[in-house]
């Protein structure tokens, strides 16, 4: 015999959670990102690299700007969708997405030789350091 189950507030229930959802929205629910994307920054002896994760991108997306020891790389995107011979537009959202993300470059930095490169979802920027400033590895600083 099967136990007898109760509906207690406290506990989801599977039904709730299925039902409860709106499921046309979540079956066409885009999958892009709406909000600043993930960032990497690295340090070694010759320069300072940022990646910066942007599936779906591609380097035509990017704008990536210098002022006042400030780079910023950020990204506007419209997304249009336009109706196919034989078919109909159903179900449309607008899609648009743009983030900006901005980085105070430390000392030592050679601004004129900052590139740039963008592979697999990922833009690359290499910033080199001026040769005064290669080789000085961090130094751990003692807490007291």
């Amino acid at each position: 015999m099967l136990p007898l189950i109760r509906n207690n507030r406290n506990v989801p229930n599977l039904f709730d959670e299925f039902f409860g959802k709106n499921l046309w929205n979540d079956f066409f629910e885009k999958s892009g990102w709406n909000s600043s994307p993930s960032v990497n920054v690295y340090e070694n002896k010759e320069n300072y690299e940022i990646e910066v994760a942007a599936p779906g991108l591609d380097k035509k997306d990017f704008h990536i700007d210098l002022k006042d020891n400030v780079l910023t790389v950020s990204s506007e995107r419209k997304e249009e969708k336009q109706e196919k011979e034989g078919s109909k537009v159903v179900f449309c959202e607008f899609n648009y997405s743009s983030f900006s993300r901005s980085f105070q470059l430390p000392d030592g930095v050679d601004i004129n030789k900052i590139n740039a490169s963008h592979k697999n979802g990922v833009l690359k920027v290499v910033l080199p350091k001026r040769e005064e400033f290669k080789g000085h590895a961090p130094r751990m600083i003692e807490i007291s």
